[in-house]
C-alpha cells in the first residue's frame, strides 16, 4: 500500500518562505542584484542577503559580505562594483561598497542615525544620500507628566560623500526648513529634485513639495506645484523635464477628500505642467526615463503591470499578467530586471522577461491551496472582485466553512498569489488544510479598479464595506459551497476595522479576529500620527461632523455585539494606536461577549521577528478552529 506523504506547508514553513525584492540591473545589462529575505529562527530575525545573477554564467550566487542585513543594492555606473545598505555595529544602516573582482568590501558612511536612501553620482566617484541633519531645526515645548520637556526635531537632509574616504561627507541642505522624503539626480550631475515636507512628522506628509537643488551652488528653488505628490520622480534624458505622480486636483482639496492621481511632467525651462496620460484609470508610478521611453508601473485589478510610456500618451505594456514588485532598467532602456509573482506562486526574478530563479520549487511534493479571482454584485449593484482559496481536494458539491481575510489600506488589494508573501498574520495554507475555504474581498476603496472605485467608500466606511463582504458570502452560500452557519472574518489595520465593524454590526459571523484595527474613528483621529487620513475618508473633523464619525465606528454598535472576537494589536502602533483595541475589548467584555486581547510588546504595525509572526498566525488558527470547528483552545496563550 502506497502512503501519500504530501502535506501543506506548516506555519513555520509559511513564515520561512523566502522573499525576493530590491532588484537592480547593472548598466551593461549583464548582471542583476537582488535581496533575498529568509527567516533566522535561531536569532528570531529575518536575514537579508544580496544575491548576484550573472547572465553569461546563467547562475546566481550570494554576495560574500561581512554579515547579513544587506538591502537596497545599486550597481556603480561602470558595473564593476555594487553599493548597498548594511547595519553597522550600532545597527544603523550605512553605505557599503563591494568590489566584485576582488570581493573587497568598504564602508563608506558613518552617520550617527544611519542612511535612509542613496544614489551613485553620475561618474561613480561618490554618493548622494539622505541622513539626519546635524543641527536641529525646531524646538517645541511639550508637557509630559507635568514637566516641561524641550523636544528637538531633526530633518532628513541631502548629503554627499566621495568614495575616497580622505574627504569628509557634506550636508548639502542642512539648515533648510524641510524634511526630504525622496530625491532624484539629473543625468549631468548638476541638479537634484527633492520631495520634502515641512517637518518629519507623518501628519505633514500631505504637505510635501518639490524643491530643485543646484548641487554646486547649493541653491534651492521651490517649484510651487500645488498638488499632493505621490511616489516616484525622474529626469528626462536631456534633463529638461521631470516626471512624477501627482493628485488630479489642488492639495487643499484632499484635506477632506480621498486622494487620486496621475502622471505629470514639469518643464524646468518654463515651468509648464502637462498631463499626457489621459487613458489610464489608475495611479501610475514612474520608475526611470530612458531614450526608449518612461518606464512606469501601475495596478490593473489584481495585476501590477509595467510598461513604457511616451510623451504623446501612448503606453507600450511590457508585463501584463502577475504582480511586478521591483523594476530596474539600464540607462539606455535596452534591458530590464524585476521581481514578479504569478497566480498561486511566490516572487521570482526576471531578466528581460525571462525567469532566472526557481523559488517556487519549495512547493514540490507539497499540497497547495488553489487561488482564483471571482466576482459578485453588491445589493446596490456594484461589482466586487475577490480572491478565493480552496483546498487541493476541493469538492464543488460540498458546503465548506468559510473564512474572510480583509486586506488593509483601504488603498490596497488582495492578489491571487501565494498570499503569505504579503500576509504575515493569516495562514491561508493552514486554514485550507483544516478544511476551510478563504475569500479575500477587494471591497470599495481598494486600488486597481479605477479612481471612482478608489473613492467609492467616501463617508460610507463600514456600511458599504460590510455590504461588499456579506454579498460575497451570500453568493458562495447560494452556490452551495459555503455553510452559512460556519463563517468567520479577520483582517489587520483597515481590514481589522472592517472585521471590528462585522463583529459589532452583524450576527452573521461565528468568529472574528480584529488585528490592529480602528474601532472608534474619534479615538483614532485624536491619537493617530496620520489624522488627515481620517478626514480624507470621512470628509471633516470629529468636531465639525460627529455624526459621520459615530455612524462609521464599530463602537457605536457595541450593544448588539454577540460574536466571539480575538483582538491582536501592536503596543507601539502609531498609525492605529492601541487605545482602539482597549476600547473594543472593554465594550465586548461589558456586553458579555467572548473576547481575548493580545498585546504584542514593542511591536508597531508589524513585527520583524518570525517568531512573533508565527505566533500571530497560530493564535488566529486556534481561534477559528475552536469557534467554528469545535477544536480545543489548548495552549492558546503559550503559542
Amino acid at each position: 500500500m502506497t502512503v501519500n506523504k504530501k502535506r501543506y506547508l506548516s506555519i513555520e514553513e509559511i513564515v520561512s518562505v523566502p522573499s525576493l525584492s530590491g532588484t537592480s540591473i547593472s548598466d551593461d545589462g549583464k548582471s542583476i542584484a537582488f535581496v533575498k529575505r529568509t527567516a533566522n529562527w535561531q536569532e528570531n530575525l529575518y536575514d537579508h542577503d544580496i544575491w548576484i545573477y550573472e547572465q553569461e554564467k546563467g547562475e546566481s550566487y550570494q554576495l560574500p559580505v561581512g554579515g547579513t542585513g544587506c538591502t537596497s543594492p545599486i550597481w556603480s555606473p561602470d558595473s564593476k562594483s555594487i553599493a548597498y545598505l548594511r547595519g553597522d555595529e550600532n545597527k544603523n544602516n550605512q553605505i557599503f561598497v563591494q568590489f566584485i573582482e576582488d570581493n573587497r568590501e568598504v564602508q563608506i558612511t558613518n552617520e550617527s542615525e544611519g542612511v535612509n536612501e542613496f544614489k551613485w553620482d553620475a561618474v561613480g566617484k561618490g554618493f548622494y544620500y539622505l541622513a539626519q541633519a546635524k543641527e536641529p531645526v525646531k524646538r517645541q515645548a511639550l508637557y509630559e507628566h507635568f514637566y516641561e520637556v524641550a523636544k528637538e526635531y531633526r530633518n532628513n537632509c541631502l548629503c554627499y560623500t566621495p568614495i575616497d574616504q580622505k574627504r569628509q561627507s557634506i550636508q548639502l541642505t542642512d539648515g533648510q526648513n524641510f524634511h526630504i522624503h525622496e530625491f532624484a539626480l539629473s543625468n549631468d550631475g548638476s541638479r537634484a529634485v527633492l520631495i520634502a515636507a515641512p517637518t518629519s512628522k507623518m501628519e505633514d506628509y500631505i504637505n510635501r513639495e518639490f524643491y530643485l537643488l543646484h548641487l554646486e551652488e547649493r541653491k534651492v528653488e521651490n517649484l510651487s506645484i500645488d498638488k499632493m505628490l505621490g511616489e516616484g520622480i525622474c529626469f528626462s534624458p536631456n534633463d529638461h523635464k521631470i516626471c512624477y505622480t501627482a493628485s488630479t486636483r489642488e492639495k487643499d482639496h484632499y484635506r477632506n477628500h480621498i486622494q487620486d492621481g496621475t502622471i505629470e511632467m514639469y518643464d524646468l525651462h518654463n515651468g509648464e505642467v502637462s498631463r499626457p496620460l489621459s487613458n489610464l484609470d489608475s495611479i501610475p508610478v514612474p520608475i526611470c526615463w530612458t531614450p526608449k521611453g518612461i518606464l512606469i508601473r501601475w495596478q490593473c485589478k489584481t495585476n501590477y503591470c509595467i510598461g513604457l510610456f511616451f510623451e504623446d500618451g501612448v503606453i507600450k505594456p511590457l508585463s501584463e499578467e502577475g504582480f511586478v514588485l521591483d523594476v530596474s532598467s539600464t540607462s539606455d532602456g535596452e534591458h530590464v530586471a524585476y521581481s514578479k509573482a504569478v497566480e498561486g506562486e511566490v516572487f521570482e526574478i526576471y531578466w528581460d522577461h525571462q525567469k532566472i530563479t526557481n523559488e517556487n520549487s519549495l512547493f514540490d511534493e507539497k499540497f497547495k491551496s488553489n487561488r482564483e479571482v471571482i466576482s459578485w454584485k453588491t445589493s446596490d449593484g456594484i461589482e466586487i472582485e475577490g480572491v478565493l482559496s480552496t483546498p487541493s481536494t476541493f469538492d464543488p458539491n460540498k458546503a465548506y466553512p468559510l473564512l474572510l481575510i480583509i486586506h488593509g489600506g483601504p488603498n490596497w488589494a488582495s492578489f491571487p498569489l501565494f498570499s503569505d508573501c504579503f500576509n504575515e498574520k493569516y495562514p491561508i495554507e493552514s486554514f485550507t488544510e483544516k478544511g476551510f475555504i478563504v475569500l479575500e474581498p477587494n471591497y470599495r476603496g481598494s486600488s486597481g479598479y479605477g479612481n471612482e472605485f478608489l473613492k467609492a467608500n467616501y463617508r460610507t466606511l463600514g456600511t458599504v464595506n460590510y455590504d461588499d463582504v456579506i454579498s460575497g458570502v451570500d453568493v458562495l452560500i447560494e452556490k452551495g459551497i459555503v455553510d452559512k452557519a460556519r463563517v468567520g472574518v479577520m483582517g489587520w489595520s483597515n481590514g481589522g476595522y472592517i472585521s471590528a465593524f462585522c463583529s459589532t454590526f452583524s450576527n452573521r459571523f461565528k468568529a472574528v479576529s480584529v488585528g490592529g484595527g480602528i474601532t472608534d474613528w474619534h479615538t483614532n483621529y485624536v491619537h493617530t500620527d496620520l489624522p488627515y487620513f481620517t478626514s480624507m475618508y470621512l470628509g471633516d473633523t470629529p468636531w465639525n461632523d460627529p455624526e459621520i464619525y459615530a455612524k462609521t465606528s464599530p463602537m457605536t454598535y457595541i450593544k448588539s455585539a454577540c460574536t466571539p472576537t480575538l483582538i491582536q494589536h501592536g503596543e507601539r502602533d502609531a498609525r492605529v494606536p492601541i487605545a482602539n483595541a482597549y476600547e473594543l475589548y472593554k465594550g465586548l467584555k461589558d456586553m458579555g461577549v467572548d473576547t481575548e486581547l493580545i498585546v504584542f510588546k514593542d511591536m508597531a504595525y508589524s513585527s520583524d521577528h518570525p517568531g512573533v509572526n508565527a505566533t500571530i498566525m497560530k493564535q488566529n488558527l486556534t481561534w477559528f478552529t475552536h469557534y467554528i470547528l469545535g477544536e480545543p483552545m489548548k495552549g492558546f496563550y503559550s503559542l
